[in-house]
């Protein structure tokens, strides 16, 4: 479904793994929200230390810092006050207790009582690890909560992926690939109008660790048609319930 109004979304909490990943996969979405009065919350699993190119501690303490910085750049250029870090090592989600950020999140909802929540579906988006654990995360914190969001996963479709080359040459999805919907299965598609769109990129390049050198790479309006769709939908599994034929008994 195509649209360009999203009242419908009314409190939105995006929960998403990295730095940044709020800005690629719902940066058009949170401008356009906050820009019509919307509340939107947006949680983070880690601060990014490992999108560094030193893996040593101490860069990795500095990477964290530095992304801490942008990402709070980047939410005030989309208009988000409302930011939470859930505090777990970069790349070491998988393998990290999961219950305490179930809790937190359960909570959060609770606190918040979004009308829709937006994150990564099973398939990580990219396929990786951290993006794949949050999703897990959130289906969990959804059952324990007393809130009952609209629950959105970040998906492709064929149509938006206008840049496969770009995708290749740098490794996008060197992990995994996105859900591919038809655009019968798609809940949102959102082509970003021009101020959402600027906002957006104005984010992304407020996050110059991780985008600089692919903006250098590829110009800024390559990068700009790039991140210009937005597309949502529904868990796989509820559309696949819809489409059951019902039973009698």
């Amino acid at each position: 479904m195509t649209e360009t109004d999203l009242a419908w979304m009314g409190t939105t909490v995006l929960v998403w793994a990295h730095p940044d990943d709020e800005t690629y996969l719902s940066g058009g979405i949170a401008a356009t929200l906050t820009a019509g009065g919307h509340r939107v919350v947006a949680v983070t699993a880690t601060h990014g230390e490992a999108g560094g190119s030193d893996n040593t501690p101490a860069a990795r303490a500095e990477t964290a810092q530095i992304r801490a910085v942008e990402l709070h750049e980047a939410l005030a250029l989309l208009g988000v006050s409302d930011h939470v870090w859930l505090g777990y090592e970069d790349g070491r989600c998988a393998e990290a207790d999961a219950e305490p950020a179930v809790r937190r999140l359960a909570g959060l909802f609770d606190d918040v009582h979004p009308d829709t929540v937006v994150t990564f579906g099973p398939d990580g988006f990219t396929g990786h690890p951290d993006h794949r654990t949050v999703s897990h995360w959130v289906d969990r914190a959804l059952e324990q909560c007393d809130a009952s969001p609209r629950l959105l996963h970040a998906v492709a479709t064929e149509q938006d992926r206008v840049d496969p080359q770009l995708d290749n040459d740098f490794g996008v999805f060197s992990l995994g690939q996105p859900r591919i919907c038809a655009p019968h299965d798609v809940a949102l598609r959102f082509p970003l109008g021009e101020d959402p769109l600027r906002r957006k990129v104005a984010a992304l390049q407020a996050q110059a660790s991780q985008t600089a050198g692919l903006i250098r790479a590829v110009g800024l309006e390559r990068f700009t048609a790039w991140v210009a769709v937005e597309v949502f939908a529904d868990p796989a599994s509820a559309i696949d319930d819809d489409r059951r034929p019902a039973v009698s008994h």
